[in-house]
């Protein structure tokens, strides 16, 4: 992305995607992409870093529950434009997390839009903690373009919108008790930023009871170092981050939406 700075340590490492509508592997610790992505991960952390997290037990998959919803963390103009100080082109993302939604709509899988937002009062004062810390996000006051849902995504009027405060869609919100009140048992999170609200929302939600799965094509970074290790300790320890066909398959097998009439 333009404004990535990424350190040549980084990108020696491991050449990696920034997950900007790239189906490239996930961070599976058994070095197989999920999904049936055959992308290999093993060599990202070395050997030793492998078998230690084999040896814990980690990344075993998820259970696929019969109703999901899609939560589309933060992809507001103030992330998924680089014209502004939090931003960066989201483009790809943006494209990508439309076409799950699009997936989902013919067995009324919920939508559920996130969007961080200040009162002027927040973003000019010392109340919010997280502002002392991540100055940029000082632009995110209510009311602005920046607190806007990206109008290239295909929200209609029944998805509903949670605005926060904080990293995770949960903490402080109603998020839990909506999904609960909807019968959800599965998380699809997509959005930005993965090393932050995604990766917050994901912890949340496994800790609340939900199976979380993250289509990487759908979440997206500043840059590719903080994206794909925070994609490798999601798929490690906390949910499935698989393809988007695989995430798009899920959703279509899923049984059709009756009309309202009919319920």
């Amino acid at each position: 992305m333009s404004d990535a700075v990424v350190s040549e340590a980084v990108v020696s490492e491991a050449v990696v995607s920034t997950g900007a509508g790239t189906d490239t592997g996930t961070g599976s610790i058994a070095g197989t992409g999920a999904g049936g992505d055959t992308a290999s991960d093993t060599g990202r952390y070395g050997p030793s870093t492998e078998s230690t997290y084999a040896r814990a037990g980690f990344g075993a998959p998820v259970r696929r529950g019969g109703r999901p919803a899609i939560v589309v963390v933060d992809l507001t103009r103030g992330f998924t434009d680089d014209a502004f100080p939090s931003g960066a082109d989201l483009t790809e993302v943006v494209r990508a997390t439309g076409e799950l939604i699009e997936a989902g709509r013919p067995a009324g899988v919920p939508v559920i839009f996130t969007a961080i937002a200040y009162s002027p009062a927040e973003a000019a004062g010392e109340s919010v903690t997280w502002l002392q810390k991540a100055q940029g996000m000082r632009a995110l006051v209510e009311g602005s373009e920046a607190v806007a849902i990206d109008p290239r995504l295909p929200r209609r009027p029944e998805d509903l919108l949670v605005v926060k405060k904080g990293a995770s869609a949960f903490f402080g919100t109603s998020l839990a008790a909506t999904l609960t009140g909807l019968g959800c048992d599965t998380v699809l999170v997509c959005g930005a930023t993965t090393s932050g609200c995604v990766r917050a929302t994901a912890v949340d939600a496994v800790q609340s009871g939900f199976s979380v799965l993250v289509p990487r094509a759908c979440v997206g970074d500043r840059a590719p170092g903080p994206h794909e290790a925070n994609l490798f300790d999601i798929q490690a320890k906390y949910g499935d981050v698989i393809d988007l066909t695989d995430a798009a398959a899920y959703l279509g097998q899923l049984p059709a939406a009756q009309p309202v009439s009919a319920r």
